[in-house]
């Protein structure tokens, strides 16, 4: 079989280990479609083929002599922009970082670097990865590799696309409010929330705020497997994380969907308002879990507190890391984020008391839920991509939308329950554009989700 760009991360990784193609070799397979595909897209930035070249030299010769190799060992690689990278520009998406050189890897990069990626370069973002359509005043706006008159989603819009397109076989991200999930939704991929404390993170201005996590992005399930293999696991710098190692979610994953108990709901009880389409393509799932042997009914949990929960956090999270640049530079940010930042200055601690013992009901309101039920499944965006000229959907069936935040609540309301989400592909609309379900399990079962997962995008075809 010819190995190519749109091979499995898998298969790429088993070549270079059995020396069937190099590192270079394979390094210049991904430049030629970054050569390719990026001039329109603009999903990989901040690119230094020297180094990289240099990377995958060094890589050739740790397999010659026999070194001790990792699972990602030859494998192209590019960093989302809001993760710091030891000697590589890391811009955030913010002109005020525009030159700004990291001088230590954060701990999701510290591990994916010891697993023998080749670093190429970064991943475009939004302006400190807020709002879910990728575009900065230091790079621009990244489109969708399938109509690039579309917007790829974010914040981990420039990796979804640098997927879907070929230019790299993996790519890691992070997840607040879909940040993982809606881009993976919009470009054709897999992403995965992992469960609170899954894929710890380091250094943190606060190691008890958990909105945000790390997690991965692939093509397919399996590839996704093995680069949470390579996120997940215990850190002493990361008290909140999970006991679990890495290896428990290696691949192969394969499961059934035979005997599952899954509950579909296109608007978790009128919650949500959902493009047409996409409740449609949701409503589909029905049959494929059904034809599979799995008991499907129509259930939700209750959410309702979780949209002032999620509100609360995140403008209290944002003031606290960027209140002070605010000050000093009031017309470097962009004004939605802007207006986040400073909802935060107006919370008391009694609203940030109030959220927390929101969120801890919404988590066991979930825990309650799935002791009837294995898996919720949802629509992971509420919108097919949208322009890639504006900066969110304005209206969804006619409906406004009051903020840049109300169209992602579909991801959001499960952000703060703390349970792993994946989004699968599972369209397309009728105009040909990507659509995602989005698969909710419980709260530490994430290799159960992969399994679901995997058993999904067989039945699909995937």
């Amino acid at each position: 079989m010819e190995l190519t760009v749109e091979s499995t991360a898998r298969d790429q990784a088993a070549a270079v280990r059995r020396k069937e193609i190099s590192a270079r070799e394979l390094l210049d397979l991904h430049l030629a479609r970054i050569a390719e595909r990026n001039p329109e897209l603009n999903a990989i930035v901040s690119l230094d083929e020297e180094r990289a070249r240099e990377g995958a030299a060094e890589a050739d010769e740790a397999l010659a002599k026999g070194s001790e190799i990792g699972p990602l060992h030859g494998l192209p690689f590019a960093f989302k922009d809001t993760h710091a990278v030891a000697g590589w520009r890391t811009t955030f998406g913010s002109p005020l970082f525009k030159d700004f050189v990291p001088q230590q890897d954060e701990l999701i990069v510290e591990r994916v670097r010891a697993a023998g990626v080749v670093v190429i370069g970064k991943t475009n973002v939004p302006e400190f990865a807020a709002g879910s359509h990728t575009f900065n005043k230091v790079f621009g706006t990244t489109l969708n590799p399938v109509d690039p008159s579309r917007s790829a989603g974010g914040s981990s819009g420039g990796a979804a696309c640098a997927l879907a397109a070929g230019m790299v076989p993996l790519a890691d991200g992070s997840d607040m409010g879909g940040s993982l999930r809606n881009p993976a939704s919009f470009c054709g991929v897999v992403g995965l929330r992992p469960s609170l404390g899954r894929v710890p993170q380091w250094p943190h201005l606060n190691q008890w705020e958990t909105t945000s996590v790390g997690g991965p992005l692939a093509r397919n399930v399996g590839d996704l497997a093995l680069l949470l293999s390579v996120l997940a696991g215990p850190d002493p710098r990361a008290p909140q994380a999970l006991g679990d190692p890495g290896v428990v979610f290696a691949p192969p994953v394969s499961g059934s969907l035979t005997g599952l108990r899954v509950a579909v709901s296109t608007d978790l009880g009128g919650l949500l308002e959902v493009d047409t389409e996409v409740a449609s393509v949701v409503e589909g799932s029905r049959q494929v879990f059904a034809s599979a042997g799995a008991s499907v009914g129509t259930a939700h949990p209750s959410l309702a507190e979780g949209d002032d929960t999620f509100r609360t956090l995140r403008a209290w999270h944002f003031q606290a890391v960027f209140g002070r640049l605010l000050a000093e530079h009031p017309d470097d940010f962009k004004r939605s984020l802007a207006d986040n930042i400073q909802a935060g200055e107006h919370l008391t601690g009694a609203d940030v008391a109030s959220a927390y013992a929101q969120r801890t009901s919404l988590s066991e309101r979930m825990r309650e839920f799935f002791t009837d039920h294995d898996l919720l499944v949802l629509p992971t965006s509420q919108v097919p991509p949208f322009p890639a000229d504006q900066e969110f959907p304005a209206e969804i069936n006619g409906k406004q939308m009051a903020t840049y935040l109300d169209w992602m609540r579909a991801c959001y309301l499960i952000t703060v329950t703390g349970c792993p989400a994946i989004s699968v592909p599972f369209g397309p609309t009728s105009h040909g554009l990507p659509v995602g379900v989005q698969l909710v399990a419980p709260h530490g079962a994430d290799r159960f989700l992969l399994e679901v997962a995997a058993a999904l995008e067989a039945a699909v075809g995937g």
